[in-house]
């Protein structure tokens, strides 16, 4: 097939028919070890978009069969695929033709890492895996469990020394990929009509105003109760408390000392005093 030929295909986002996409792929021809080398050549020292285009078309065969071990998670493989192009898209800009290795298996590692990154930003409304350790986990979980239920204690034991995390890593990516995304809306189809809807009771009172004047009338009482204590204190004890709690730039027992002509074991001990005075006073 020619490159004027190839160039017909707009092979790079499986829009439309799946089956006419998988079947435009698949009589696109493959590439000797010869080819691929002197095309990657030409991309290197060229920067020839024609020569990446065929060695994209080329390849497009093997996504197709990445995608298709991704099918459990419940998305479409259009996507999967699309996802998976780009990554191959990404390997055949940062090939090194002079590295010994074909292509096909440079590629792998970045059409995976697309794809990955797809499902975890879609397989559930909210993310389920965040941390390093969690993505690790996520892609072999299910091939783990023996079973349909819960892991047992060994179970958890087994999989966390597996895979380098903590057992509680474990356990709480299995309960994030047991659960099941709750529309706030509530479920139109679901058994129960007369379950109030989350957002019936999930309410945000932070703003309510009877809410809001009573946390500011708390506040204010807690200000007068601190000031009326402060002004039961000596004035140099009041000044100790104040620099070194109240004040933003607060000063240090050295610094009081100097200035009142005492030890700085002499401020501390006052100051021990006078917050335990404030104590008394402020506690209900």
């Amino acid at each position: 097939m020619t490159t004027t030929a190839l160039q017909r295909f707009d092979l790079l986002q499986p829009i439309g028919s799946l089956d006419a996409y998988i079947q435009a792929v698949s009589v696109v021809p493959t590439l000797s070890a010869s080819e691929e080398h002197a095309l990657a050549v030409r991309l290197r020292d060229h920067n020839d978009l024609d020569a990446a285009r065929r060695l994209i078309l080329a390849h497009l065969r093997f996504v197709i069969h990445i995608a298709r071990s991704y099918s459990g998670y419940g998305l479409p493989q259009a996507d999967l695929i699309q996802e998976g192009n780009i990554g191959l898209m990404k390997a055949v800009r940062s090939f090194n033709p002079e590295h010994g290795v074909r292509l096909v298996s440079f590629a792998v590692h970045w059409i995976r890492a697309e794809i990955h990154e797809f499902i975890l930003r879609n397989w559930r409304i909210v993310k389920v895996a965040t941390t390093k350790a969690q993505r690790k986990l996520f892609f072999h979980l299910r091939s783990t469990k023996k079973h349909l239920g819960w892991f047992s204690h060994r179970e958890v034991q087994d999989v966390a020394s597996e895979f380098e995390v903590s057992p509680a890593t474990v356990v709480e990516m299995e309960q994030r990929m047991s659960g099941q995304d709750l529309s706030l809306d509530g479920d139109s189809d679901g058994d129960d009509e007369d379950a109030p809807p989350p957002i019936a009771y999930l309410q945000d009172s932070r703003f309510d105003p009877a809410l809001v004047l009573e946390k500011q009338d708390s506040e204010q009482h807690k200000e007068t109760r601190l000031a009326n204590a402060l002004a039961s204190l000596d004035k140099r004890s009041r000044d100790i408390v104040e620099r070194r709690w109240l004040n933003e730039d607060k000063a240090t027992l050295q610094e009081l000392a100097s200035q009142y002509q005492v030890s700085a074991e002499r401020i501390r001990q006052l100051e021990k005093v006078a917050m335990k005075n404030l104590k008394a006073l402020l506690v209900d």
